[in-house]
């Protein structure tokens, strides 16, 4: 297939006219329908992303993905935890500062800085910590690229003659990291600024990935709030709202916080099918 790729003659991306980066968020087997966490309605938006990607190979000039990653001991996953009973929490539980404080819930690894790490969920006003299922467990399947999305973005790399971004986040094991650019909380402050500065240097920047709900949201919202006093740039998002999908319980907090988004920082919400490039 690659060797196919080499035969398309396209013009280099960096050369392109008008420069579009495609930024694909956590496009992974274990986010897929069926996956260790999966987000209902993940195929179909894979299988219109990759449309889009193929139907605009020579427009966009470059593709970055990011690549959740992580091990079983991490402060999100459930052996991290035991309840009254000395059992670990099910998937899709909340832990509360009030569950640690009633000794509902106990960390095992690291007391301190875990609680210290749901006190400041709490107090920034993030999202309550959820236990999700052991997902994008390093080296498994499950946090492979989607086949046929991988297909494309190595076929668009190769004919594009330009190497794929990749951003690999979650290995903290203190931190939940949604956001490709910084963790929900961390000690360090780290923040992807060699990213977030590219981002200025497109003329369009197309968004797409899993789960819309959780690590799309909170992507977007680093992004427009690093640039909140640049809607030049802000404006270039346009967010692929039919190639993403919520984990379920989520839906409505979504769809307000990008409606926010939309009047806030005037992104771009379209679908795939439209004319945007």
């Amino acid at each position: 297939m690659l060797k196919r790729a080499n035969e398309e003659k396209l013009q280099q991306g960096s050369k392109n006219k008008e420069q579009v980066l495609f930024l694909g968020i956590d496009v992974q087997q274990d986010f897929m329908d069926n996956g260790a966490l999966g987000v209902p309605g993940a195929h179909g938006d894979v299988e219109r992303m990759t449309k889009f990607i193929y139907d605009n190979m020579d427009k966009i000039a470059m593709i970055a993905v990011s690549i959740d990653t992580h091990t079983p001991h991490q402060i999100f996953h459930p052996c991290w935890w035991v309840d009254e009973n000395g059992d670990n929490p099910a998937p899709y539980t909340p832990i509360t500062l009030a569950d640690l404080d009633s000794g509902k819930y106990k960390a095992v690894i690291n007391p301190i800085a875990s609680r210290e790490y749901v006190e400041h969920l709490e107090k920034d006003g993030k999202k309550t910590l959820c236990i999700w299922s052991y997902h994008c467990l390093q080296g498994t399947s499950g946090a492979a690229l989607e086949n046929q999305f991988a297909n494309m973005v190595y076929f668009h790399s190769v004919a594009k003659k330009e190497p794929t971004i990749r951003l690999v986040k979650g290995s903290d094991p203190l931190s939940e990291m949604y956001g490709i650019i910084k963790p929900e909380y961390d000690r360090k402050g780290y923040i992807n600024i060699e990213f977030l500065n590219k981002l200025e240097q497109y003329d369009k920047v197309v968004i797409a990935g899993e789960a819309k709900s959780h690590c799309v949201l909170e992507s977007i919202r680093q992004i427009l709030e690093y640039y909140a006093s640049k809607p030049e740039v802000t404006k270039k998002i346009y967010i692929l709202e039919d190639c993403m999908s919520s984990i379920p319980g989520f839906e409505d907090a979504t769809e307000k916080a990008f409606a926010d988004f939309k009047a806030a920082y005037h992104v771009n919400i379209v679908k795939s099918t439209d004319n945007i490039l």
